[in-house]
């Protein structure tokens, strides 16, 4: 069923909702991601994967998580806790939208200084893949206290959609589990801020 369908009839909407475990920043090597799945809410499952610190594997390994699982028939939505995990390690937002058919969404919790985000990758190989990848993720939409950038759905109808998966803040609870359950594995306990 459509999410525009789901919000109209009130019915549970199912997300899975990923972030990225914390990371000694320019060391390489593996970053581990989490994928939280809800209904509304309500915790009901995850996937756990890695990928590589500033690679360009996140497309992929996402991909490769939810193809496999037993979960992606019953999901309507997927979060992303921004564009990047693992440092600059960027999604490509419409084929990741493509590859599952389902709207994809980045959430952030402001508007990114993208001058300061694309200074921070000329520093990095594959300097304008990284770019192209930035582009492709689109407009980024201020539906306050939300910001994010879709492929897959109208905005307005993303927006009513991360009320319905937020308890209480500005982060849609997926992520906010995806976070503390990753600094938990990572760091043997959970982080104050999600």
């Amino acid at each position: 069923m459509k999410l525009e369908s789901l919000l109209t009839l009130k019915r549970t909407i199912r997300v899975i909702g990923f972030d990225d475990g914390p990371f000694l920043r320019g060391t390489g090597g593996k970053v581990p991601i989490g994928g939280v799945v809800c209904a509304g809410t309500r915790f009901e499952g995850m996937v756990w994967g890695e990928i590589q610190q500033d690679g360009l594997d996140a497309t992929e390994t996402i991909c490769k998580l939810l193809l496999s699982s037993k979960f992606l028939p019953q999901l309507h939505i997927v979060l992303l806790d921004g564009i990047g995990f693992g440092g600059f390690n960027l999604v490509n937002l419409p084929e990741l939208a493509h590859k599952l058919q389902l709207p994809c969404v980045t959430v952030m919790r402001r508007v990114p200084d993208l001058s300061a985000v694309e200074e921070a990758m000329s520093r990095l190989p594959n300097f304008q893949q990284r770019q192209e990848l930035l582009r492709f993720a689109g407009t980024i939409y201020e539906y306050p206290p939300f910001f994010f950038q879709v492929c897959g759905e109208e905005p307005e109808i993303v927006a009513a959609a991360l009320h319905r998966l937020t308890d209480c803040g500005k982060v849609p609870e997926a992520l906010r589990l995806a976070h503390l359950i990753a600094a938990a594995v990572i760091k043997g306990e959970s982080s104050s801020s999600a």
